[in-house]
């Protein structure tokens, strides 16, 4: 599954990163900084090393007596940082350290630092420049003495960068927080709760962002109650003349003799009582449209369905056919329209009633956990039929009358009210059969 993106991570990656590069930075410097001070202190052993060894060869030297042999190889255990060789003025070696080569180091006999391929050395002469005194030290060594020293600066870098990450993270979360919270109250907006967000202990960087949505949200309420507004009158404006012509058409043909006028005058009638209902399942579509799901305030949807079912039990179109049934202890509190819910229960019982096989029941019931079922008798339908009944102006295989807008009405307003419909056929635990269930969000916490 892909990760959506955030705000976090890259924030994360890119202080840490920044951190991560300003400590090497500050190693690269402290290791620069650390070999020119090595090469101070190295140098400064070599010129303190060179004097006393060179006291002391001279010394050794002036206690021999004339024909005394003077060793020309000192001991040494392990290996030696530092090598020497005492020679003479005239280039002899006449002493030298156990690492020290046997040839004389190709430097000039004067007092000062030089640099050969691979150790720099210092030379200490005699005030009558009888002894010089070589003293060298390998470059490896103080490379070595860098290189430890650069290792142990980065050794903590392996925990700076986990525990930075964490730091990191938890200081951008807190830092962020405002925003997802404000972030959370938007997503909470739609057509049934569009009061203003509160802009209480906002920082002045999001409160232009809540400012321009409740302007927003203003002017989407404004004109959702003008749809809404317009949508009720058109209906009542639209039904009045509709049921008056339909008056006056069943009048007429009472006072009408049998016959063809009279037929015709009955067929208008039949085309009065259809277009009364389109008009009013296009009027409810429209009111579907305008966004009437949701409601702030938590509404008992039993009762409503209780009356639904009341009226039509005492419809004669019904005839007895509803047959009702409510779990023990179950109950339907939510924020929902109950306009809107009655809607989109008229919508379902009446398309059972309708395409349902007139012999046998139609069932509706009430979950414990809130899923309202309602099931007829008919053939069983595929998967795509069952897709194609939520269109509009859809209808299956029946030769009932109808708009072929009643399931879409009720998908479109099951959506809004944060539910879902579902369609299945054959019913369950039947071998054929259509039933719908709708299936409503817990109501809001708190």
């Amino acid at each position: 599954m892909k990760r959506e993106p955030s705000l976090i991570r890259p924030l994360v990656l890119a202080i840490v990163s920044v951190l991560v590069l300003f400590w090497l930075l500050a190693i690269g410097l402290s290791v620069q900084t650390m070999r020119e001070e090595f090469d101070e202190i190295f140098d400064s052993e070599l010129t303190e090393t060179a004097q006393i060894l060179l006291t002391l060869a001279v010394e050794r030297i002036s206690h021999l007596n004339d024909g005394d042999h003077l060793d020309g190889l000192l001991a040494s255990n392990g290996r030696e940082y530092l090598t020497y060789q005492l020679r003479d003025a005239d280039g002899r070696v006449m002493l030298r350290s156990a690492d020290a080569p046997e040839e004389p180091f190709a430097v000039p006999l004067k007092a000062g630092f030089y640099d050969a391929s691979q150790i720099r050395l210092y030379t200490a002469a005699t005030p009558d420049g009888r002894f010089f005194l070589h003293v060298a030290d390998r470059f490896a060594n103080r490379r070595e003495a860098v290189r430890e020293t650069a290792l142990v600066l980065l050794i903590p870098l392996l925990i700076l960068i986990p525990a930075s990450m964490v730091a990191v993270r938890l200081i951008v979360r807190r830092a962020l927080r405002p925003v997802d919270l404000l972030r959370q109250q938007i997503a909470t907006k739609d057509g049934g709760n569009m009061a203003p967000i509160d802009q209480t202990g906002l920082q002045k960087e999001l409160r232009p962002i809540a400012r321009s949505v409740n302007l927003l949200l203003d002017r989407l309420r404004s004109a959702l109650d003008a749809e809404r507004e317009f949508t009720a009158t058109s209906a009542h404006e639209l039904r009045t003349p509709i049921a008056g012509a339909l008056a006056q058409t069943q009048r007429l043909i009472d006072e009408l003799p049998d016959g063809s006028t009279k037929r015709r005058a009955r067929q208008i009638e039949s085309s009065l009582v259809r277009f009364g209902r389109l008009a009013e399942k296009l009027l409810q579509l429209s009111r579907a449209e305008a966004g009437i799901g949701t409601s702030e305030t938590l509404a008992d949807l039993r009762r409503v369905l209780d009356i639904v079912v009341h009226d039509y039990r005492v419809d004669s179109r019904a005839a007895n056919r509803l047959q009702y049934h409510v779990a023990p202890g179950a109950t339907l509190l939510r924020n929902v329209d109950v306009d809107a819910f009655g809607i989109v229960m008229r919508n379902l019982i009446e398309n059972a009633l309708l395409h349902g096989d007139p012999d046998h029941p139609v069932n509706i019931s009430l979950e414990r956990d809130g899923v309202i079922r309602i099931e007829n008798d008919s053939a069983p339908l595929d998967r795509d039929e069952l897709e194609a009944l939520k269109g509009r102006f859809r209808r299956g295989k029946t030769q009932s009358v109808g708009s072929g807008l009643g399931l879409a009405i009720a998908e479109r307003i099951a959506v809004q009210m944060g539910g879902r419909m579902e369609l299945i056929s054959p019913a369950t635990g039947r071998q054929s059969g259509f039933e719908v269930r709708l299936i409503l969000p817990e109501p809001a916490r708190g």
